[in-house]
């Protein structure tokens, strides 16, 4: 008799094990793509961040360069006593 009771207690249990996990196996696919979907991103955010970090190196550049020009162009001016 005891041995029906625990065997009615772990079947009973495997059931209710079987039913939580089958949501969770249902949403797999969606949770794959959802991650995948995630890893495109971050890595088009990693290629944006070195957009960004070459063209702010580009903009210092030019900021030197700028700079140098308007330091000249002061210098001409002076000359001409401008």
């Amino acid at each position: 008799m005891v041995k029906w009771i625990v065997l009615a207690v772990v079947l009973f249990a495997l059931l209710v094990l079987a039913l939580a996990v089958r949501p969770v196996l249902a949403r797999l696919p969606r949770l794959r793509r959802a991650a995948l979907a995630l890893q495109r991103r971050a890595t088009e955010a990693e290629a944006l961040r070195d957009s960004a970090e070459a063209l702010q190196e580009r903009a210092e550049v030019l900021q030197r360069q700028l700079d140098t020009t308007h330091r000249r162009l002061e210098l001409i001016k002076a000359r001409r006593g401008g």
